[in-house]
């Protein structure tokens, strides 16, 4: 009969623990398909599809960061097969949000809340899906690890002062490799037309014009949203400062991608918040959103009363 010393397996067990909790990937993502649009392809392939974009997503390390089990980002991607072009090849909407806990509470703020209307990929059922950092294999690989990787920066930019760098640089390298062929084809990688595109989203974040932005988007995050439960009235008039900034970066660099993702993300949340601000600070926060944001100005109403 096999005997075991328990002396031995205790530090073995514990240094197996230890491993698996330092070896955690970044991202905590929950993918969906639909196919409403569907006519000839096999679901099946769908059903392929997106198992595989969850372990891809889940199981990639993108950075050379030690993430805890409890650091990982959640996120949700929800892609929508808009049509089927012929040679294994479809477009596709591609929603997706992602949250970050705020500290001392149980809210969860969302980081990004974006839809990408562009995408055209291939895809035969059981290819590999793989990381697109240093070079490019297919256009499905590149737009989620373009998306990945633009998610874990704008998380790390909320923790410290120009924290997305790495992760900016990375997905427009990204956007780099991506060959002639390709974009032309898939124009979510255009710089041409439209200024929605992933070209823009990633010109926007390490363009100087948007320096004031990420400057607010790291005070609207650590210094108010994670003071809130703990110094509420020194976070209100941080938010309100932090959205002041985010109006100085709309006024020099207006009608920007950035911009328009941040209110997506932040518009209902900054209502929220600032309704219990004093006076000044609502009366502040409507004027400035109202300029930032005047499609939706019925949504800030609630400042004034």
């Amino acid at each position: 009969m096999l005997k075991i010393n328990l002396n031995l397996l205790l530090p073995l067990c514990m240094l197996v623990c230890m491993y698996t909790t330092g070896q955690a990937q970044e991202l905590k993502a929950e993918v969906s398909l639909s196919t409403p649009k569907l006519q000839t392809t096999d679901p099946v392939v769908f059903q392929t599809l997106e198992q595989d974009l969850r372990e891809f997503l889940n199981q990639e390390r993108w950075t050379n960061d030690e993430y805890r089990p409890y650091e990982r980002i959640e996120c949700n991607f929800q892609v929508n097969i808009t049509g089927e072009l012929g040679n294994n090849t479809y477009s596709a909407d591609v929603a997706f949000k992602a949250i970050r806990p705020v500290y001392g509470s149980e809210y969860k703020t969302i980081i990004v809340n974006h839809v990408d209307r562009d995408v055209i990929f291939k895809y035969l059922e059981f290819q590999p899906i793989v990381n697109g950092t240093d070079f490019f294999k297919d256009n499905l690989s590149a737009v989620f690890s373009f998306y990945a990787h633009l998610i874990i920066g704008l998380d790390a930019e909320s923790f410290a002062p120009d924290g997305g760098n790495d992760q900016f640089n990375i997905a427009q390298n990204i956007l780099n490799q991506v060959p002639t062929v390709i974009s032309d084809t898939d124009k979510g990688w255009s710089s041409v037309g439209k200024k929605t595109t992933r070209y823009w989203i990633i010109e926007n974040l390490l363009s100087p014009r948007f320096s004031s932005f990420r400057e607010a988007w790291y005070n609207y995050h650590r210094k108010s949203l994670d003071l809130l439960y703990q110094n509420p009235a020194i976070a209100l008039q941080t938010m309100a400062d932090a959205l002041k900034q985010v109006e100085k970066t709309n006024s020099s660099y207006p009608s920007t991608v950035g911009i328009m993702m941040f209110l997506s993300a932040k518009r209902d949340e900054i209502v929220e918040i600032m309704v219990n601000g004093s006076k000044a600070q609502r009366m502040a926060t409507y004027e400035v959103m109202r300029k930032i944001d005047p499609s939706n100005n019925a949504t800030y109403s609630a400042l004034r009363t």
